[in-house]
């Protein structure tokens, strides 16, 4: 019997597991992946407070390490459902059971690819779904972004700050995001709009070079130079297997507010797969620890 079971060993997981084991919880983490979560894929993250630049690679291994020095158990295997029980959870795996008092929910959610040939290759390399993490890299230069709704609005926006131009690309004629929000982008010099248009190829080989844009009224396709792509089509959060276990939104996120608290006592939801605004490395670390410090709570007092 553990006290505390986390899936998933993302920013959030392993933050979780640092506060949990200095709070005196045995903690195991449990990983169907690689440790680390989207930030692996990153070459360069420069917007975490006090790390003025790290990879995203070297910035996951040194949370393992320090979870890891502290005490934290890791298995790698995929958590497939959660029992709630009167007294505990057992969480059931592909491989094997465990557990626990309490159990944090750290899924995360994946970006929805474009789904391309050649996109997780160029993924670091000129591909991004974060404006706010990558923008910087692309200052003074070209760049796309896919999508219509309020994150494709709010990239376009960030990036028509830093970059030369940017082309919103989108396969309908309206956004899906607020309207006062594309009137301002029309007023900027910089941003021209796509519409009834959607990316059909990707082109460069070690970097990204260019798009094919589709008009999807003409059918006609035609390359634009670009150095950066910016995907914002959506999520998709991990949480499928706890439908039931704990309340999910519309979209399939988990409901649980600033405290981490999800509908179901002794379970707790940190990092992107909970319902919240931000979603960013920082606010992962301190859903990480919010959600830990709470389970310690929840623990001591059952």
């Amino acid at each position: 019997m553990y006290d505390l079971v986390i899936i998933g060993a993302g920013t959030a997981g392993l933050s979780a597991a640092i506060y949990a084991m200095r709070a005196g919880l045995s903690t195991l983490v449990l990983e169907g992946a690689m440790y680390g979560g989207q930030i692996i894929v990153s070459p360069t993250v420069e917007n975490y407070p006090g790390i003025a630049s790290v990879s995203g690679a070297q910035f996951a291994q040194s949370l393992y390490e320090q979870a890891e020095a502290l005490g934290a158990q890791f298995a790698f295997e995929t958590a497939i459902s959660v029992e709630n029980h009167p007294t505990h959870k057992t969480v059931h795996t592909d491989a094997s059971q465990y557990d626990a008092k309490a159990v944090i929910l750290a899924t995360g959610a994946k970006n929805r690819p474009l789904g391309l040939e050649g996109e997780q290759r160029l993924t670091g390399r000129g591909i991004s779904y974060c404006a706010t993490c990558d923008g910087s890299f692309f200052k003074g230069k070209d760049v796309a972004v896919q999508g219509g709704g309020n994150t494709a609005l709010e990239d376009a926006e960030v990036l028509a700050g830093i970059c030369k131009s940017v082309t919103l690309i989108h396969r309908r004629d309206e956004f899906r995001g607020e309207q006062h929000q594309v009137e301002r982008l029309r007023k900027l010099p910089n941003l021209q709009f796509r519409l009834h248009s959607t990316i059909t190829a990707l082109q460069g080989d070690n970097a990204l070079q260019a798009v094919v844009i589709k008009d999807l009224q003409t059918g006609q396709e035609e390359p634009l130079a670009v150095d950066g792509l910016f995907v914002a089509i959506g999520q998709i959060p991990q949480n499928e297997a706890f439908r039931g276990l704990v309340e999910l939104d519309e979209r399939g996120y988990v409901v649980a507010g600033e405290d981490c608290r999800t509908s179901t006592p002794g379970v707790f939801a940190a990092g992107d797969g909970r319902t919240k605004t931000v979603r960013q490395l920082v606010t992962a670390a301190s859903d990480g620890a919010t959600a830990a410090l709470a389970a310690a709570e929840y623990i001591r007092s059952v």
